[in-house]
């Protein structure tokens, strides 16, 4: 992987490669999920589980782990 020199970049250009990031991220962890409700479903025919949840929609998943994955704002503390 490129070393990246985050201290020369520009605030711009640090905000495009969080907002790159979270993407990457948000689409790593929606596969994962469906991943896991598949092999959830499969253990469900042996009755291991009582029922498997049905996986979401790909679109909600990515909205969902992108909201979570922005940063929360930070209270200021008062000196």
């Amino acid at each position: 992987m490129q070393k990246v020199d985050l201290d020369s970049m520009s605030i711009e250009d640090l905000a495009q490669l969080r907002d790159q990031a979270t993407e990457k991220l948000a689409e790593k962890v929606a596969s994962r999920q469906r991943e896991l409700a598949a092999e959830m479903e499969r253990l469900s025919a042996y009755g291991k589980m009582t029922k498997a949840p049905a996986p979401k929609k790909e679109a909600k998943d990515l909205k969902d782990v992108k909201e979570a994955l922005q940063p929360q704002p930070q209270a200021v503390k008062a000196a």
